[in-house]
């Protein structure tokens, strides 16, 4: 089974996210099956990023977007937890800081795009100004209506230069929030988490997720897919982001440079 085609949103297509189930386990015959894959694609992206640091020609940009303990981090710490930190980096998007707001809405993330050799980590992203922003009233509606075809504009630029993007929604049920953010208020080494703002946010669900359909309708194009991965059961989460993000590593194909001398003719004394 293709996993990205099956959890791709096409370009033009409708997200319709009530009719995707968030528990889907379909991509996944057999959990043990499944998590002892998820580790060989861990391992196959360990040593693919090796050889795209090497290479140093191009770049992938990884983008994780979710509502409330969709699984971000998790999803981070397990799909890149055997990549090496010298070509990784990850850049989480908080509210936007005085000199932010004080630019384009684009400008911070830009500034954070990987460098040539990296693979990027987005945790939240520049769709924020439209999800957040809109929900909020953050922005003029104008406005916003705007940003999507500037944000398909600035990903293009990225993709023209050499830069392979993947987005992904964590798509988890309100019911499944719910249980999590109950999680994270019983148990003492999680209530850091907690934020009595994403209570806030729950009350707005729906409007939150008619903001992700119209993010993910109109962004998701060519250059820049969106996938909406079921994200209730995480070990199926992880399996298939890593599945996907192992795929394309293997289509871009990065190749360790041939040096220009040989090896022949030095000799280590």
């Amino acid at each position: 089974m293709d996993i990205a085609t099956k959890f791709r949103i096409a370009p033009g297509a409708r997200a319709h996210l009530s009719r995707r189930d968030p528990a889907d386990r379909s991509a996944f015959a057999d959990r043990k099956a499944a998590e002892k894959q998820s580790e060989k694609d861990v391992a196959a992206i360990d040593e693919l990023q090796d050889r795209l640091y090497a290479e140093g020609k191009r770049a992938l940009l990884v983008v994780l977007q979710g509502i409330d303990t969709a699984g971000k981090d998790g999803t981070i710490r397990h799909v890149f937890k055997e990549t090496s930190p010298l070509g990784a980096v990850v850049t989480p998007f908080r509210q936007p800081s005085e000199q932010e707001l004080a630019h384009d809405f684009l400008w911070r993330a830009h500034l954070a795009c990987p460098r040539r050799g990296f693979i990027g980590i987005f945790n939240r992203s520049h769709y924020e100004a439209v999800l957040v922003e809109r929900v909020r009233k953050l922005a003029p509606a104008r406005e916003i209506e705007a940003r999507y075809a500037q944000i398909n504009a600035f990903e293009k630029i990225l993709a023209d230069n050499g830069t392979t993007i993947l987005k992904f929604m964590l798509h988890i049920s309100k019911d499944e929030q719910r249980e999590r953010l109950q999680d994270r208020l019983d148990k003492t080494k999680s209530r850091w988490k907690f934020n009595p703002a994403d209570l806030d946010d729950r009350k707005l669900w729906n409007t939150y997720m008619e903001s992700y359909e119209l993010a993910l309708e109109h962004c998701s194009t060519a250059w820049a897919p969106w996938h909406v991965i079921p994200a209730d059961h995480k070990w199926a989460r992880n399996a298939a982001i890593a599945a996907i993000v192992r795929a394309t590593l293997e289509k871009m194909n990065p190749q360790y440079p041939k040096p220009k001398w040989k090896p022949k003719d030095f000799k280590v004394v």
